[in-house]
């Protein structure tokens, strides 16, 4: 892979897509909840923001906010974390939300037996009304310079208008030298009133004929990109390696362009014990990363963002895909075990447990 320098580009990483404002109940129940904690996640952004705050990136985000109260405190939450805000739009706010809005997601942990459960509110927002044209992507990759782009499935799913943005922001990152990276994350949600899988493929498809590192579990390759996968056991979410290997050697045929591509591997025991591990191939050889059977789980939301971003960072800095997909899962793993959408670890802790060392107590 071709990484452009850094020293001729303004930034590392930059992800286009939505941003809501999470609101947690902690250990309870949204429907029981009397307080809330609040947080900001979304799949594209969550990769930039791991980047920045766990492995010293620099990180901006493209995407489009309501001006009002919630947005600014979205604004705050982000900027926290040390994403760059210069290519966010900032939409009039109508007073009710009629015409524009910010998302809102209310998210469960969950516990044991009982899963984790999100219950999304994001009709109408910005970021869901962007089309092409909105941002200046020419200024962006030609004049300031980006070194990877990152976007993915769930913003393609907010409308009819997203995935024109998509594709108007790949056709200019090629054009100067960009690497693109795309995450399936397929959401069936999104799509039922979209047309549904069918709508996922084309619009999918369509797109994955740009990206060079493609991301995402076998239920992604299969329902966004119609690459069925043998062997894999729909009820515990485990996908045998072999049944990977048959899945990519379809993939390149139908996208040639494919440079990377990388999944998670999650048999989910319980709310809170998964298994959990990660392939990857690049050059035409499959790369598995260390494989944790009965990882503990406190939030399991953001670990396929985490996973991205430690990809990303392994490939950015090393281009050994091995060191990459370790990077990866563990980093991956490390956020699930903190709340929230977005990391808390740092890289000196992901590289501590890609050595193998223990969670003895530090003094």
């Amino acid at each position: 892979m071709k990484i452009k320098p850094a020293e001729d580009c303004q930034f590392d990483i930059l992800s286009l897509g939505e941003v809501m404002l999470r609101l947690d109940p902690g250990d309870g129940r949204v429907r029981t909840a009397r307080t809330l904690k609040v947080w900001e996640g979304g799949g594209e952004y969550n990769v930039a923001r791991g980047l920045r705050r766990c492995f010293g990136m620099r990180a901006a985000l493209a995407s489009a906010f309501a001006n009002n109260e919630v947005g600014r405190l979205l604004e705050d939450l982000i900027l926290a974390g040390g994403v760059d805000m210069s290519f966010v739009n900032w939409i009039d706010f109508d007073g009710v939300g009629r015409r524009v809005r910010n998302g809102l997601n209310f998210t469960e942990k969950g516990f044991g037996v009982r899963a984790a459960l999100g219950t999304s509110d994001r009709g109408h927002t910005a970021a869901s009304q962007m089309k092409a044209g909105d941002v200046d992507w020419e200024y962006i990759f030609g004049e300031l310079g980006v070194r990877w782009f990152h976007t993915g499935g769930i913003f393609a799913a907010l409308s009819d208008t997203t995935p024109s943005c998509i594709k108007e922001a790949l056709e200019c990152a090629k054009r100067h030298g960009t690497i693109t990276s795309y995450d399936l994350n397929y959401r069936a949600s999104l799509w039922e009133s979209y047309g549904g899988k069918q709508k996922c493929q084309a619009v999918n498809r369509d797109i994955a004929s740009m990206i060079d590192v493609m991301i995402g579990n076998e239920e992604d390759f299969t329902a966004c990109l119609g690459l069925e996968v043998e062997g894999v056991d729909q009820e515990m979410k485990a996908l045998p390696v072999d049944g990977f290997s048959n899945m990519i050697e379809r993939a390149t045929e139908e996208f040639p362009n494919f440079q990377v591509i990388a999944t998670t591997m999650r048999a989910v025991k319980t709310a809170t014990v998964n298994d959990w591990g990660a392939l990857c191939w690049k050059d035409g050889t499959l790369y598995e990363a260390i494989h944790r059977p009965d990882l503990e789980i406190y939030d399991r939301v953001g670990g396929g963002d985490s996973f991205a971003s430690g990809l990303i960072y392994g490939l950015m800095t090393t281009g050994d895909a091995q060191m990459a997909v370790d990077y990866g899962a563990a980093h991956g793993a490390l956020a699930m075990t903190t709340p929230g959408d977005t990391t808390m670890a740092t890289v000196s802790e992901v590289e501590a447990l890609m050595s193998g060392k223990s969670a003895r107590v530090k003094r």
